[in-house]
């Protein structure tokens, strides 16, 4: 009888502990890489233009339990504020962005995670001008900082002229 009560309580410890030991990342939501690949944006930002100005500040933070990244952004040269949501759809794995600033702008972006850089794209905006799409590109610099640039693009995929280019370095705490 002891013999059987001690096989069980061995039985059910070792099921016990096989159950926690080989949980993988894989079902804590969004812990795969594909997750973590806009994590390099991530933190308290002086943002400045080509020529050193500071032009902005934007916090960029991953919201708890979302599978969510936030940007917080505040012009140092306008009144501009705004913020996005950015997070990857396992969907049709792709990174996704939705803007809104003060000003009643927004940009709905789509893409991906390649060489090194975020790059997401608008659907077509057609105007009597033509018709273009927005790229915006992030790119993670060897020292810690990050590029941003946002560029206008024609269906032919060739730059038509380049809206915004922000460096990005984190605050000195």
């Amino acid at each position: 009888m002891i013999r059987s009560l001690l096989f069980l309580l061995f039985f059910l410890i070792s099921t016990f502990f096989s159950i926690i030991w080989g949980q993988s990342d894989s079902k804590i939501p969004c812990s795969s890489k594909e997750y973590k690949q806009f994590d390099f944006w991530i933190g308290d930002w002086n943002v400045y233009n080509t020529d050193g100005k500071l032009i902005g500040n934007n916090k960029i933070v991953k919201m708890p339990n979302a599978c969510t990244i936030q940007e917080n952004w505040s012009s140092k040269t306008s009144k501009n504020q705004g913020t996005s949501y950015n997070y990857y759809n396992k969907a049709d794995k792709s990174w996704n962005q939705v803007w809104v600033d003060n000003s009643g702008f927004s940009l709905n972006l789509k893409g991906n995670f390649k060489n090194n850089s975020m790059v997401l794209s608008s659907d077509v905006v057609k105007t009597p001008k033509g018709n273009y799409y927005n790229q915006i590109t992030w790119t993670k610099n060897n020292d810690g900082s990050v590029t941003q640039v946002w560029d206008y693009m024609g269906l032919d995929n060739k730059k038509i002229r380049e809206v915004f280019k922000g460096i990005y370095k984190k605050k000195k705490n």
